[in-house]
């Protein structure tokens, strides 16, 4: 999964907004003015934060330590910071963007 299909994806999602609050290197993705998604636009492996019940984070981590960490600059009780190094399928991913979309849009 590279950028484009990372974001093609996230806008795919019902309601979904992106802008560049924090300045041209990072793409948020926002469902009724709550971030789901913050996109690194700059980082090689592609790296982006998504939220995730705690439980469910602290699972994925241990699961997959080299691709799912703590949230990089975020509450890492709630994000995970995911590492697009090809160790996580193309489903897994889109998986860990649509529950991220479902627990801020249940907000």
């Amino acid at each position: 999964m590279n950028l484009e299909e990372i974001r093609d994806y996230a806008l795919s999602l019902p309601q979904t907004e992106e802008s560049l609050p924090f300045g041209p290197d990072n793409l948020v993705f926002k469902v009724n003015n709550k971030m789901f998604l913050l996109l690194s636009l700059d980082e090689i492996p592609v790296r982006f934060n998504v939220k995730c019940d705690p439980d469910r984070a602290i699972e994925l981590r241990e699961e997959f330590p080299g691709s799912v960490l703590p949230g990089y600059h975020m509450n890492k009780k709630h994000w995970n910071t995911i590492v697009v190094n090809g160790q996580l399928t193309f489903a897994t991913l889109k998986g860990m963007i649509s529950d991220s979309y479902t627990l801020v849009l249940k907000k």
